[in-house]
């Protein structure tokens, strides 16, 4: 973008790298929340639904 080698970068280069930054931390933190808590529960997040059952049939089942 900036055609000067070790001059002044624009503001809003910096803002975007700086924004792109700080989503990937906090995509980094959600992850480890959600496994943390996964963990303490034991099991998989979101829990796996049980087969069969009324609820277990595909939502388009009574299009028939």
């Amino acid at each position: 973008m900036n055609t000067e080698p070790g001059g002044p970068r624009p503001l809003r280069e910096i803002e975007m790298e700086v924004m792109a930054e700080g989503r990937e931390w906090t995509r980094r933190r959600l992850q480890q929340r959600l496994q943390e808590e996964a963990d303490r529960h034991g099991g998989v997040f979101p829990p796996e639904q049980k087969q069969g059952g009324a609820s277990a049939q595909p939502a388009d089942a009574d299009a028939d």
